[in-house]
């Protein structure tokens, strides 16, 4: 079971990931469609994943669930890159059942609105593979721009692929 609110978007609560979460996030981070779109290309295991989630206390990141009525859909999460700069990366992901719904642009929209208002973040930054124009166009919908591509940076599927970097800046983010 998911823990309590943290916040809320117009279609999704935002949850703090709970040691319970174990099962849903292997399998999340496992799906094969899931798993191309993140660049994951090992079989993580519950106790790897457990593991995982006990980490993620140490340090200034911060890792939500994606739920819709309660139930996880995915996960959402800001990385603190420089914190003396103001800058973050984000990372999503939903399962696949559950594409197509806004799920993953109402999460990073309200996660983005959280980085700018209550971390004084100055920038966040997405990275998306152009084999996933879905991941592109969530964040653009929330206002993020291009700023570049690193060619052929990333092994996806079998071959190398260009990495697409996008960028927000605080100024810039429409609420």
């Amino acid at each position: 079971m998911p823990g309590p609110l943290f916040c809320e978007g117009e279609t999704v609560e935002l949850r703090p990931v709970e040691e319970s979460d174990v099962e849903f996030l292997q399998r999340l981070v496992n799906h094969p469609r899931v798993r191309a779109g993140i660049g994951n290309s090992e079989p993580v295991s519950r106790a790897e994943e457990a593991e995982w989630i006990e980490s993620t206390t140490e340090d200034n990141d911060v890792h939500l669930l994606i739920c819709v009525d309660g139930d996880p859909v995915g996960s959402v999460g800001l990385f603190i890159e420089r914190l003396t700069w103001g800058t973050a990366e984000v990372g999503y992901s939903i399962l696949p059942e559950h594409w197509g719904n806004g799920y993953a642009t109402d999460a990073l929209r309200r996660l983005c609105a959280w980085g700018f208002d209550e971390q004084r973040l100055h920038k966040i930054v997405g990275r998306a593979y152009e084999t996933n124009p879905a991941s592109s166009r969530v964040m653009e919908k929330v206002g993020f721009e291009r700023e570049g591509v690193l060619r052929r940076e990333a092994f996806v599927g079998g071959e190398h692929v260009d990495l697409h970097r996008y960028g927000l800046l605080a100024e810039e983010f429409d609420y």
